[in-house]
């Protein structure tokens, strides 16, 4: 099954001449439309219209081209049964032999900030029929999606040699994962972008493209690879690395964790500094230096070997400050040119990340057994996380300096893992309890971490506490009144309540209800 017969319909005209000289060579008839023939001939290939195959002028402003009988017969025919050759002799139909085919730039023009007109223009469609056309009868046809490939299609046509079933399967499903991909990126863009109020419907797709293959994944006997969102400018996954080590699976894992925790808290400068997917400190001050110094007081033992994020730029003095401590991953909108000498000529293994900007996803995935869970992005960016919407339910109503700990608080425990109890005090953790089976363990933890980690100063006299969902017994609060917390800030909702709101009344403890939880498993 030599390749005697050729369509050719390509947006990227790149490495064309490769082809061109190999149709040149043998003679091969070529088929091919508007602006690709218009590129044949001009590298010397004898080319033969669509519009001549189909007696039919391209039309509705080239929307309409190959989309007709004489060019589908063409591809789908099998020409090993009898009754489909004797059809396409009937109606004077020619079959090919290899199709090649690229797709308008859909994504480029999303990426570009076209306008929806622009966008939806260059929504293929041609196209991807033909590659699937081809695709479908790959026992009889050579389907080129990949410009990588022209060389071992021209090899082929020049030495009139057939390609093995084989081959032909693997050109035919690389096709199809072509066009599922396209199609992917148009009904992701359009359920993001057209659809306020992004419904999940009950099929679900998501493009994603491959970035970099990983040296190993969580741990060494483990593949991985990262992905990113092909319609997403500004992102971790393709930011930009100025320094250090290649970025490893886990440091992408704390990276991300991490820059989300900073950007809960803007317009407040805010650094966080994240171990194993939980944060050792949070802090939010006028500079991103002080920031990054009461952060690192939190548990400055936790943060050796941490990741460190940041919703500002990294100054001079930050980059002092970072200079003397071991640290994985660095990550920011920006960087100065002197902080970022320093560290490059201190640090040559820490990783310098750039993201020019943070967008909050609508959506976060999570793959199980056999399928994968889809929910709506937590965020702390609604009525019920501004302090003012609270209940007050115990304990006199507390100060504006004391309020605004309380609602640093509740916006930082939803970076730590639950059940979560944390400890802060000016707009700082001073104590952290993650990720424990229940909260009376998650209390004890944040108040031995406040006390132990800062030369044994007791810093959970005079904090404030958050908790990421309610009380279910009073015995928690009771630890946390006893060890100093004058206020707690905490969702509710326990059977319960009653005993938990007396206990902090019985101590004279501010405390405030939120209606809604923030857990994070």
């Amino acid at each position: 099954m030599s390749i005697r017969r050729a369509l050719v319909s390509v947006y990227d005209k790149t490495s064309l001449e490769i082809l061109a000289q190999a149709f040149i060579s043998a003679n091969t008839k070529v088929v091919s439309t508007g602006s690709t023939a218009q590129h044949l001939r001009s590298l010397g290939v004898d080319v033969e219209e669509v519009s001549e195959v189909t007696s039919f002028p391209e039309i509705l402003g080239g929307r309409v081209k190959t989309l007709h009988p004489n060019i589908h017969g063409g591809i789908l025919a099998d020409t090993s049964n009898n009754a489909h050759v004797q059809e396409i002799d009937a109606h004077h139909i020619q079959p090919f032999d290899l199709v090649v085919v690229n797709l308008y730039p859909f994504k480029q023009t999303v990426l570009n900030g076209s306008n929806e007109q622009d966008i939806i223009e260059n929504i293929d469609i041609g196209g991807p029929t033909l590659l699937r056309a081809a695709a479908k009868n790959n026992a009889c046809v050579t389907v080129i999606s990949d410009i990588n490939d022209y060389e071992k299609v021209a090899q082929h046509i020049i030495a009139n040699t057939e390609f093995t079933r084989e081959e032909r399967k693997e050109f035919a499903a690389k096709a199809f994962s072509h066009t599922a991909f396209y199609d992917s990126l148009i009904s992701q863009w359009m359920h993001e972008h057209l659809d306020d109020n992004n419904t999940p419907s009950d099929e679900y797709t998501q493009a994603w493209e491959k970035v970099s293959d990983l040296r190993y994944g969580e741990n060494p006997h483990q593949q991985a690879s990262l992905y990113a969102n092909p319609l997403q400018h500004s992102s971790i996954a393709r930011s930009k690395q100025l320094n250090g080590k290649a970025m490893s699976y886990n440091n992408y894992v704390d990276a991300d964790a991490a820059w989300r925790a900073a950007w809960d808290f803007t317009p407040e400068t805010c650094v966080t500094i994240m171990k194993h997917n939980n944060p050792c400190g949070i802090a939010c001050a006028a500079s991103v230096e002080e920031a990054y110094a009461r952060a690192l007081a939190c548990d400055p033992m936790s943060a050796y070997g941490g990741v460190v994020a940041t919703n500002a730029e990294v100054t001079l003095e930050m980059a002092q400050a970072m200079a003397s401590i071991f640290t994985e991953v660095l990550i920011a909108p920006s960087i100065n040119n002197e902080a970022l000498q320093l560290l490059q000529s201190k640090k040559k293994n820490l990783r310098i990340i750039i993201v020019e900007s943070f967008s909050t996803p609508r959506t976060s995935l999570r793959a199980i057994d056999g399928g994968v869970l889809i929910q709506d992005t937590d965020s702390v960016n609604r009525d019920a996380d501004n302090a003012h919407t609270w209940q007050h339910v115990a304990g006199d109503k507390a100060n504006s300096q004391t309020l605004a700990d309380l609602e640093f608080a509740w916006k930082a425990v939803k970076s730590v893992k639950s059940n979560a109890i944390l400890l802060a005090k000016d707009l700082a953790t001073v104590g952290i309890g993650m990720g424990q089976v229940n909260r009376v363990d998650s209390c004890a933890l944040a108040i031995t971490r406040a006390n132990t980690l800062d030369n044994n100063r007791n810093r959970t006299q005079g904090s404030v506490a958050a908790s990421d969902a309610f009380f279910p017994f009073a015995d928690g609060v009771e630890q946390l009144v006893e060890a100093g917390v004058k206020a707690i800030v905490q969702p509710g909702g326990s059977i319960r309540d009653s005993e938990v709101i007396e206990a902090a009344q019985k101590a004279g403890v501010s405390m405030y209800l939120t209606g809604t939880r923030h857990f994070n498993h």
